[in-house]
């Protein structure tokens, strides 16, 4: 019996430490912590490329751990770390194709190769596979059942004007939940990108693109304007527009994208 017990409690114990188990992103938030600049009040932030240029050793030995990791250990982390770890790859590696050409690149568009996107090229070592960006966000983050959560699309960032502003620290797992809503927070908060006129809102084509992602009934909203009515206190929208927002009477439009590089030069 004795015997038994000891044995489920070291069960227990590994189990314990497996699910607590973490990624270590520290070189990551160093090199966005020196070299994302905020701007607009916050609401958008700005990379300085040429500095990043300067410090690529960094970033190099970053993209090798992210490289490194079985898809077992990643497997076994809890569901938060699986996404930050997600988010923080697909930023990295973002970064790294950016400075793959860089200054040579007044857009991401500009990359990739003759006959696909930047974001279909498959030039990142990954689980014992070369990937896109695209399989891992379309893929791994959005794809696979495990994460469902639109505000996603706020954390990860394509090196443009018109994204969400890249975080100026690494995602974490225990820190996730805090800074996804953040994240989600500072860009509705864009007025900008995200506005009210002659009856109409007039948002980021982020919500054309991904419009199923924020109908899918997350924390109960079913509809553009439901999502939008769930950040109601983060929009710099008059009380009157708030209040056809929650009605349902304000038609929807989609803003252009800007597509040239979020750089600080």
């Amino acid at each position: 019996m004795l015997k038994q017990l000891l044995a489920a409690f070291v069960i227990a114990l590994c189990s314990s430490w497996v699910q607590a188990e973490t990624f270590d992103h520290s070189l990551w938030d160093n090199l966005v912590k020196s070299h994302v600049v905020p701007i607009q009040g916050g609401s958008s932030t700005q990379v300085d490329y040429g500095a990043l240029q300067q410090n690529r050793a960094n970033l190099t030995a970053y993209l090798e751990t992210l490289s490194a990791l079985p898809r077992s250990r990643f497997d076994a982390f809890s569901k938060p770390e699986q996404l930050a770890f997600l988010i923080n790859a697909y930023n990295a590696w973002t970064v790294e194709l950016i400075l793959s050409e860089y200054p040579d690149v007044e857009s991401i568009k500009d990359l990739g190769g003759f006959f696909s996107s930047p974001w279909k090229e498959e030039f990142i070592p990954l689980f014992n596979d070369k990937v896109s960006l695209d399989y891992i966000e379309h893929d791994l983050i959005r794809g696979s059942g495990r994460y469902n959560d639109p505000r996603i699309h706020f954390a990860v960032n394509c090196a443009s004007v018109g994204c969400p502003a890249l975080r100026e620290e690494a995602y974490t797992g225990s820190q996730l939940e805090k800074q996804l809503e953040q994240q989600t927070m500072r860009f509705l908060t864009d007025s900008s990108r995200n506005r009210v006129s002659n009856g109409s809102m007039q948002i980021s084509s982020i919500f054309k693109w991904y419009r199923g992602d924020f109908e899918a009934g997350w924390r109960g909203s079913n509809s553009l304007s439901e999502f939008f009515g769930l950040y109601k206190h983060a929009l710099l929208w008059s009380e009157a527009s708030i209040a056809a927002l929650q009605a349902g009477e304000l038609d929807i439009s989609f803003l252009d994208y800007d597509w040239r590089l979020n750089d600080t030069q």
